[in-house]
């Protein structure tokens, strides 16, 4: 369909000039590709728009060649329609294992993300349980290699239907569409005339923020408010990261468009105490709302959930490292994507409208000096996680205080009413 031009005419660029530039900034900002790299590209089929800019984009930066790999909601569905139930314990190894070997050869990543949040709402959980494991297992492989940022990779969004009904559930559908457009271009910076400029200044933001994190060396993290009362104790010689980084290849990328987040790994048995979830996760077509769950050194003994109760305990049975934790991240409050006042439905937004943690793999890279020579037995000294999942979900708002805890057990605000302090 075509999308119409907002605001007075003139003033502000058209739908195909706004998608061009996320396009632009995606493989600019979110890859850096260099000339001569391979892309894998992932998408769903109604992102088919934007994937085809992305692909020109790509070719206009060097590639060598892209590769798209596309996802079918209603394929999706047929399987759980139709398969027998001994086939939800299979997955695809054969091509999870080539994207791996393809990052290993200097391949870049880009992922569209723009899935129907309530896709599998309703179907059997057993179902849905087995074949999130299968494909966890067998992702494995590639999923070490990004977690570890072994190559430059990225992950946006395209506005689908499915998605925009979800979020604009109260109008028409195409109005839905123009809307969550909208909000993606607004959150991924390209409504200027500049959007990679616009990125070089946020990206030097969250550096000020992770420089001062890193110059203290906290011990600790204190997340305090309704329902929340935790101690998220931090890997040993960890490193927050935010906005740009350097990937293990030497390109400097952004992993997600957008972001407001900085983040570090947290040690996977020093947390302790109870958190309540602020906002709801859609893991991977389950809506999983009203999260409880207590910690003790450093893992889950007590789980609930309002809506998706179910899913959540299946997830946190997946491994022994997904009821522990392998990241902690802050957002303030008053984040770009908070301020729209919307609920995405969509980890990539809404874990950058606040404060979260995720449970599962912990990331490589945020380790001093980027974790370089680092092997699986010196992360795990250090306290990081290992598990087949990294599920973000949300423990931030404007009720919940951060204090950062010192060695000798010193409190200094860092967050206050879900702003900086």
């Amino acid at each position: 369909m075509t999308v119409a031009v907002h605001g007075a005419q003139g003033a502000a660029p058209s739908f195909s000039e706004r998608l061009d530039r996320l396009a632009e900034v995606a493989v600019k900002v979110g890859l850096g590709l260099r000339p001569g790299q391979e892309l894998i590209l992932t998408a769903p089929l109604e992102s088919v728009g934007l994937a085809r800019a992305i692909t020109a984009q790509a070719y206009k930066a060097g590639a060598s060649l892209v590769t798209t790999l596309y996802t079918d909601d209603v394929a999706t569905l047929a399987r759980f329609s139709h398969a027998n139930t001994e086939a939800f314990d299979t997955a695809a190894g054969w091509l999870f294992n080539g994207m791996a070997d393809a990052y290993r050869n200097g391949a870049a990543r880009l992922a569209i993300s723009g899935d129907d949040p309530s896709l599998l709402t309703g179907q059997d959980p057993d179902k849905v349980s087995r074949a999130n494991r299968a494909r966890s297992k067998a992702y494995l492989p590639a999923l070490e290699l990004i977690a570890g940022f072994s190559t430059n990779w990225t992950i946006v969004s395209a506005a689908t239907l499915p998605w925009a009904r979800t979020v604009f559930s109260d109008l028409p559908e195409d109005e839905a569409l123009v809307k969550l457009w909208d909000a993606i271009f607004s959150a991924s910076r390209v409504d200027g005339p500049d959007a990679v400029a616009a990125w070089e200044a946020h990206n030097a933001h969250l550096r000020s923020r992770t420089e001062w994190l890193n110059g203290h060396r906290f011990a600790a993290l204190r997340f305090r408010g309704p329902g929340t009362d935790l101690t998220v104790g931090l890997a040993d010689d960890h490193e927050w990261c935010g906005g740009a980084t350097t990937a293990k290849n030497g390109i400097v990328c952004n992993a997600n468009i957008p972001t407001e987040e900085v983040f570090t790994t947290p040690h996977k048995a020093r947390v302790e105490g109870h958190v309540t979830s602020t906002k709801p996760l859609s893991y991977q077509g389950t809506l999983i709302d009203g999260i409880r769950v207590t910690f003790k050194e450093g893992r889950i003994v007590e789980a609930s959930a309002r809506t998706g109760n179910d899913v959540l305990a299946r997830v946190l049975d997946t491994d022994e490292g997904a009821a522990r934790l392998g990241e902690v991240a802050l957002v303030p409050a008053s984040s770009a994507i908070s301020a729209s006042g919307l609920l995405f439905y969509n980890t990539l937004y809404d874990e950058n409208a606040a404060s979260h943690i995720a449970l599962g793999q912990a990331y490589s890279k945020c380790f001093r000096n980027g974790g370089e020579g680092l092997s699986e037995d010196d992360l795990a000294a250090r306290g990081a996680n290992r598990s087949l999942i990294h599920i973000d979900w949300m423990i931030g708002s404007a009720e919940i205080d951060v204090d950062g805890l010192a060695a000798d057990g010193t409190a200094i605000p860092v967050m206050r009413k879900g702003e900086w302090a």
